[in-house]
C-alpha cells in the first residue's frame, strides 16, 4: 500500500503542498519516496498517479 503524507506550506503569497508517497519499484521490489510541492489542487492528482 502507498503512505502519503501531506505538508502544509505558505510562502510568501503562494500557498503551496509538501507531497510524499511511498513507490515500489516493479525491478527490485524496494520502496523509494516520490516528493513534489505543488498547488493543493494538484496532490490528488499526484497520489493517484503511479
Amino acid at each position: 500500500m502507498a503512505k502519503k503524507t501531506v505538508a502544509t506550506l505558505q510562502t510568501s503569497s503562494k500557498r503551496l503542498t509538501k507531497a510524499i508517497k511511498m513507490v515500489k519499484s516493479p525491478k527490485t521490489g524496494a520502496y523509494t519516496f516520490v516528493e513534489g510541492v505543488m498547488t493543493p489542487e494538484e496532490v490528488n492528482d499526484f497520489l493517484s498517479k503511479k
